[in-house]
């Protein structure tokens, strides 16, 4: 017999459109700029607006302890205005919506560095095998020996492996031998190690050019070819025993040996046309102090790169006048698009510049002065309780997004950190801490440095107490290595 009941519960649920708006806030400058040229290349009712000299997007904080009135923006979503009947629309007087303003001259633009035309390494490698005298089934070898090669000039297929992937792919047969003397040649080639197996025949191939060249650099050889191991983790004493050499002779081999490129090819995953990324701030940060102490800061987004947009009725009027009942559902499908998107970019912005100036006042000892050691103890609950906003929209806000201030470009996730509480009952941040772990290596005695331990009874000493696996975890979240590695003679 089958039992039926009822019951009530609460659910909580996110419309399509909530989701839709939360991916847009975690958008970057460059992500929202492909967006929107994306949007007017597809969209009819979209173009780029004009704008006012008198619009404005910035605002100025004349105070850094002025509280945050969650009046003047609207955290809410806005749903689609459904325009059932487009006479209506086409005669409402209200002006364009624009979404930026030229508030900045042209000397504000953030510089942008030119791509430069270079070679492929690849490219490089096959033009120096062209002007050998091989015949045409030797430039095919070649060229797909240099195509094996990994990204950092490696090579970690064998000759054997070689020959019968170029049989099958090109339906001849190809032996060994022919493999084998066509490496001789790379390996003869710039730059040197290039088709070396593993770093120690790398570095051993750069250390036979020198020996060519007449550079005394037997001692870094052997050191290479038996004793990679022990230099690998530090151990001199070892190497200066086996070797039967004296500390200076040691230190004169190692120099030489870390004057060596560790690759063959140095980025040479990169584009024939990349360049360096350049980091683009969400935010820009401007402040002055008085005569008096006070401080006046300027929190604006970074907007230069992004196209002003409006509607454009004059297109979708043009489309009504012909009475066509698809042409007009075409117009009201792309103009609730277009609507939804100015609205999301203004949506973007008010909620971005809030959560920014919420972390301002929160952390403005540290935007006073840049001092790590000023920065307190936060975390995504602080900013969203302070200005009634969920975790969920402060971490997308926060998220990949940068800062431009006069102490340099801050990642605002670096502004995030667990406090821990010193012997004063101080809480701070642990950034601090790691900050006085990086001094602390910084200045230590590079031929006895400082272990973990040592490391946490400093740092006891200094109020901070901590253990010693969180030494540890902050030392590798610096990049630091540990004790043994960072020893030198």
């Amino acid at each position: 017999m089958m039992n039926l009941s009822q019951n009530q519960r609460q659910t909580f649920k996110i419309t399509p459109l909530q989701i839709q708006m939360l991916n847009f806030l975690q958008l970057s400058t460059l992500e929202l700029e492909d967006r929107i040229k994306n949007e007017l290349e597809e969209n009819p009712l979209l173009e780029e607006g004009s704008l006012s000299s008198d619009e404005t997007e910035r605002e100025d904080y004349d105070d850094f302890e002025e509280g945050v009135n969650n009046d003047d923006f609207s955290d809410s979503l806005k749903p689609d205005n459904d325009y059932a009947d487009w006479e209506e629309y086409a005669h409402d007087d209200i002006p364009d919506y624009k979404t930026k303003t030229n508030n900045q001259s042209a000397d504000d633009e953030l510089y942008s560095m030119p791509i430069v035309q270079e070679n492929d390494w690849r490219t490089e490698l096959k033009a120096q095998t062209h002007c050998l005298p091989f015949d045409e089934r030797q430039m095919l070898l070649m060229d797909f020996i240099i195509d094996s090669l990994t990204d950092n000039g490696f090579l970690s297929s064998s000759a054997e492996t070689i020959a019968d992937d170029v049989s099958f792919t090109n339906n001849i047969f190809v032996n060994v031998e022919e493999v084998e003397h066509l490496l001789k040649v790379l390996r003869m080639m710039d730059p040197p190690g290039i088709g070396a197996a593993d770093l120690q025949e790398c570095l051993m191939m750069q250390l036979q050019r020198k020996k060519e060249k007449g550079f005394d650099v037997d001692n870094a050889i052997d050191i290479v070819a038996f004793n990679i191991d022990e230099l690998a983790v530090r151990n001199f004493e070892k190497i200066m025993r086996l070797r039967n050499l004296t500390s200076d002779e040691l230190k004169l081999a190692i120099e030489q040996i870390t004057s060596l490129n560790a690759k063959p090819v140095m980025d040479g995953g990169a584009s024939p046309l990349a360049v360096k990324d350049n980091i683009i701030p969400e935010y820009v940060i401007n402040y002055e102090t008085n005569l008096h102490g006070d401080s006046t800061i300027d929190i604006s987004l970074n907007n230069s790169r992004i196209p002003s947009i409006k509607i454009n009725k004059d297109f979708a009027q043009t489309i009504n006048l012909a009475k066509d009942k698809a042409a007009n559902q075409y117009v009201n499908t792309k103009l609730s698009a277009a609507n939804w998107l100015i609205e999301a970019i203004q949506q973007r912005e008010t909620t971005m510049l809030k959560t920014m100036r919420a972390i301002v006042i929160f952390q403005k000892e540290f935007f006073k002065t840049g001092d790590i050691r000023n920065l307190k103890p936060m975390i995504l609950k602080d900013i969203a309780d302070q200005i009634g906003m969920d975790i969920s929209t402060i971490s997308r806000v926060t998220s990949g997004k940068y800062a431009l201030t006069p102490f340099g470009t801050i990642n605002l996730k670096d502004l995030f950190s667990e406090g821990i509480k010193v012997n004063s009952g101080e809480e701070v941040s642990n950034r601090e801490i790691q900050q006085t772990i990086a001094n602390l290596v910084a200045s230590e005695n590079k031929q006895a440095p400082l272990n973990d331990f040592q490391l946490m009874e400093l740092l006891s000493e200094k109020g901070y107490n901590i253990a010693r696996r969180t030494v540890a975890k902050y030392r590798e979240n610096l990049n630091i290595a540990s004790a043994q590695m960072r020893r030198v003679l």
